[in-house]
């Protein structure tokens, strides 16, 4: 005879919500405050922006497009814009190509000095920007080439291909070479490797540090006032030459424009940085299994 015992049904409890600790929401309350400190005077302008009034004043008396329609109509911002654009591609595909290769050499050579060339490429971002304008002005004004739009390019690359070094650097580190040797082993050559299995692991890190160096050449103003002269002047540059000179809205138009390009640029750089962390550990976890 056999007995059998009834089990008492599981039940399940469902995981009561904590809530947060004194100091945790103390934390949660400064970081707010702290977030709108920062960004607070950044979006100051955009009210500014349509603002009716002849001058700048807060807040705005009624809503206009006017200042809009200034930028769009006059042809010194639409210059200054279309060379900003156009100087920031070319700065994003030279960037992109040596920063690129420099990552290479620098994550999978074995050279004497590495560690000192890495600092070398990447000391842009730690020296402040004014002692690296005077120097780029003074040996430009040597070449002949200040005022002139390839002073802006070069210039501007030198500046950029440390952001690219850095988001390349980060994505090669967690690739695995045994993919690229499988793919030597079945008979290509190191280009179509790299152009066929390398490259496409680590596309997003690529792609957001060309983003980067958009955004760099995009809104940097500091080394444009010593080298962009009166005949490549960028919007950055017309837009400082347009508050000493003469202060209306339309510096608040522009600003706005800005804000909206380089804050998408930023999401966009932002989720392609997500991407290849998640490409990175999902390998590592692979490897880990």
């Amino acid at each position: 005879m056999t007995s059998t015992t009834a089990r008492p049904a599981k039940v399940q409890s469902t995981p009561r919500r904590q809530l947060p600790s004194l100091p945790r929401l103390a934390l949660y309350v400064f970081c707010t405050l702290v977030l709108i400190y920062l960004v607070f005077p950044v979006l100051v302008v955009i009210p500014l922006s349509f603002s009716s009034a002849q001058y700048l004043t807060f807040p705005p008396p009624g809503f206009s497009l006017q200042w809009y329609r200034n930028f769009f109509e006059r042809s010194d911002w639409i210059s200054a814009a279309i060379l900003s654009f156009w100087v920031a591609c070319v700065v994003m595909v030279l960037a992109t190509i040596l920063g690129t290769l420099a990552s290479l050499a620098l994550v999978r050579g074995r050279f004497p000095g590495r560690g000192l060339v890495n600092t070398f490429i990447v000391s842009p971002l730690i020296v402040p920007a004014i002692i690296v304008a005077i120097g780029i002005y003074f040996f430009y004004a040597r070449l002949g080439i200040v005022g002139q739009p390839i002073a802006l390019i070069t210039a501007h690359t030198a500046l950029a291909v440390p952001f690219v070094v850095v988001n390349v650097t980060a994505t090669l580190y967690g690739f695995d070479e045994r993919l690229e040797f499988a793919a030597m082993n079945l008979g290509a050559n190191r280009l179509q490797t790299f152009w066929h299995v390398t490259l496409p692991i680590i596309r997003p890190g690529v792609l957001a540090g060309a983003l980067f160096a958009f955004i760099t050449s995009w809104d940097e103003l500091i080394v444009a006032l010593f080298i962009s002269g009166t005949g490549a002047v960028t919007l950055p540059r017309k837009m400082w030459d347009s508050i000493r000179f003469q202060i209306d809205p339309t510096i608040a138009a522009v600003s706005t424009l800005l804000i909206i390009i380089t804050g998408s640029l930023f999401f966009s750089a932002e989720m392609l940085r997500r991407r290849s962390e998640r490409l990175r550990t999902a390998v590592v976890v692979e490897e880990e299994g």
